[in-house]
């Protein structure tokens, strides 16, 4: 029950899932709830694969033979997922670019990131963002709907993970008197960690069994090495990480997903 009660927290915390009346009374809330509820940020990536597969499939098949269905495809899913997580993801990636893309100084890039409007650098960011995601899914769907479709599941979940590592490797810099992601940044357990990759192992034994051995090693090493990016540049940059850290490894660690998976059917 304590462990549906966190996965509820994130539930939450991480999409726009209305958790209201008896059930938000019953899941409650606390900093310490919070902060175990970072155990299922790659459970909220069940939800949304399922949700981002569902509308690919559903349009892909309804628009087939055309060749432009994996496009529309594509766009249609991506914009269920943002519908359904808020754009919260999004929202970081922009606020990061334009922290770090706006000024060299430690001090003023964290301050850039608290501003929410956004700049050149965050515009540009999203929009090269958007244009990645759409043309390796479509790219991906075009090959074939299971390619595309195990992309998903395996990309959602497993960039879910990847935040969690630079939580456990890198302190919490962000202004920590108005973060919502302060609870969630306090040093995550061993147990919580094993618990994140738990939730990981059905979707990428999913991508095991549906795709040849190459697909699933590129795609997995490419987002992985794409965290560890982001990891690195946060080190180096800020000596920490932020809330919007975290949002921005998602996306560009999904990112990652479908790229390794497009060059390994490219090459299989």
């Amino acid at each position: 029950m304590q462990a549906l009660r966190h996965y509820l927290l994130a539930v939450q915390f991480f999409t726009r899932i209305p958790i209201t009346g008896r059930l938000a009374d019953w899941v409650g809330y606390s900093p310490a709830m919070l902060r175990a509820s970072a155990a299922h940020f790659p459970g909220i990536g069940w939800l949304a694969a399922l949700l981002s597969a569902t509308v690919f499939a559903a349009l892909h098949w309804a628009l087939a033979p055309n060749p432009f269905a994996p496009a529309v495809a594509a766009v249609f899913c991506t914009i269920a997922t943002v519908l359904m997580t808020g754009g919260f993801h999004e929202d970081g990636l922009a606020d990061v670019a334009d922290g770090l893309g706006g000024s060299a100084d430690r001090e003023r890039a964290l301050d850039i990131m608290k501003d929410s409007r956004i700049g050149a650098f965050g515009a540009m960011a999203l929009v090269l963002a958007l244009l990645a995601k759409l043309s390796l899914l479509a790219l991906l769907g075009a090959h074939s709907l299971l390619a595309a479709l195990t992309a998903l599941v395996g990309a959602h979940v497993v960039s879910r993970f990847w935040p969690l590592l630079i939580v456990r490797s890198l302190p919490h810099v962000g202004d920590t008197a108005r973060s919502k992601s302060k609870p969630l940044a306090d040093q995550i357990s061993g147990a919580a960690l094993a618990a994140a990759a738990l939730w990981c192992f059905w979707p990428l034994a999913l991508v095991w069994q549906a795709q040849p051995a190459p697909y699933f090693i590129a795609s997995l090493l490419a987002s992985a090495l794409a965290a560890a990016w982001m990891g690195r540049w946060f080190a180096r940059r800020l000596q920490g990480f932020t809330g919007d850290c975290l949002g921005a490894t998602q996306q560009v660690s999904e990112i990652g997903f479908y790229l390794g998976a497009a060059l390994a059917l490219r090459w299989m």
